[in-house]
């Protein structure tokens, strides 16, 4: 499998103590936990405090390149207001085992203005920016230029996995192209998965308004459709669900084992890794924000033990391979295992095993076929001259399935 870079543009949070759970940010416009808005949207930032407090936080934001390199700018130059304001918009929890505080933001606002386009940084934070208790990436565009993006399967025998190739044609809305070029590139990443991404891609071609981007190297594995479970009714097993009760006076919803190397493709519709925050009881849906309670989700797959340690990822956990969502394997059941402590809803997740270089292999377990419904982002970043900054000068999605 090709070796693609990290991708920093994560949906996922850093979030320093365990207090912290159930970090969302994104466009409500597209609502798939996507952190990209044009300069006149705006994105929701959403959490729990398990603590059950009412704290008042504060936030603020920070700019990078489009490396997401730190590009050093003062607050004064990316954005108007206060560089550090408050987030005091709370609402304790209601009718859950789990009691928590529920926190949401919606940015940009009255408070905070970014004023140029590009790479930021959101950060909550008690006292000081530097001791953050979360960091969320998102990206604003300026909507300069169409981005069209187009899927198709390619075959290499030098590179068997990479089926899906990108192409990419950049159309200027207003004006010629070819006076920024020079300092153009083009970022594309899959799913938004911060270890499926392809960065500083040059144009092949240019054309007055229209830039090409045909590179043969611009390719990812279609890996697999993700899996499912939904249990946004924790009194009943359903979608995938096999077992639900209380221990202790916690929640614990079991998952039917999945299984490992399909030999076919089989279509099974997802949310391409995204999820979604939800309770339902008995056909009553009640305000998942702050009535969603929590359980440990045990996962299971059946297999015979193998030499590589094995992940549970996906966007709910910005697809971190990290120990909180290792699969061990179990002698007497024979299976792998693992249990997670998830706010209720519907989650899309992938398994992943760990290459000796430290890169996810999403393709080991779940097959990798070309036929995989996958969505892709293209982001074209530029820089005139004078500027201090790289800006985003467009942004496009594809979705549909490849042909």
């Amino acid at each position: 499998m090709k070796t693609l870079q990290i991708f920093l543009l994560s949906l996922g949070a850093f979030a320093f103590g365990q207090n912290i759970q159930s970090v969302q940010l994104f466009n409500p416009q597209t609502n798939d936990e996507t952190p990209v808005i044009g300069m006149n949207q705006q994105l929701i930032l959403s959490f729990d405090d398990l603590t059950n407090s009412s704290e008042v936080y504060r936030y603020t934001i920070k700019h990078f390149d489009r490396n997401w390199e730190d590009d050093n700018l003062f607050f004064s130059e990316i954005a108007n207001g206060q560089m550090n304001a408050m987030l005091d918009q709370f609402q304790y929890s209601f009718n859950t085992l789990q009691p928590y505080t529920h926190y949401k933001l919606t940015f940009p606002n009255e408070k905070i203005q970014p004023k140029i386009s590009g790479n930021f940084e959101l950060i909550v934070y008690k006292s000081s920016a530097d001791q953050p208790l979360i960091k969320k990436r998102f990206s604003i565009y300026e909507d300069n230029v169409n981005l069209a993006l187009n899927i198709s399967r390619i075959a290499d025998a030098k590179m068997p996995n990479i089926n899906q190739r990108v192409e990419v044609q950049a159309v200027s809305k207003a004006g010629d192209l070819a006076s920024n070029v020079n300092s153009m590139t083009l970022n594309v990443i899959q799913n938004n998965n911060p270890n499926m991404k392809i960065t500083n891609q040059k144009p092949s071609s240019t054309m007055g308004n229209k830039l090409l981007f045909q590179q043969l190297n611009l390719a990812f594995p279609g890996n697999n459709e993700f899996y499912y479970f939904d249990n946004k009714n924790m009194r009943m097993a359903a979608d995938m669900v096999r077992e639900t009760g209380v221990v202790d006076g916690v929640n614990q919803t079991f998952l039917h084992p999945v299984w490992a190397y399909p030999l076919n493709y089989q279509y099974q519709p997802d949310v391409n890794g995204a999820w979604y925050y939800r309770r339902n009881d008995l056909g009553l849906e009640r305000d998942a924000n702050r009535e969603g309670d929590y359980s440990w989700v045990h996962f299971s797959l059946d297999s015979d033990p193998m030499d590589k340690e094995l992940y549970i990822v996906g966007g709910f956990n910005d697809f971190k391979a990290t120990k909180e969502y290792q699969m061990l394997y179990d002698e007497a059941s024979k299976k792998y295992i693992a249990k997670i402590y998830l706010k209720q809803g519907f989650y899309n997740y992938i398994l992943a095993t760990k290459e000796a270089n430290g890169t996810l292999n999403l393709g080991e377990i779940n097959g990798n076929f070309w036929q995989t419904e996958n969505l892709y982002q293209a982001f074209l970043y530029y820089r005139p001259f004078g500027r201090n900054y790289d800006g985003l000068a467009g942004y496009g999605e594809f979705r549909t399935p490849v042909r």
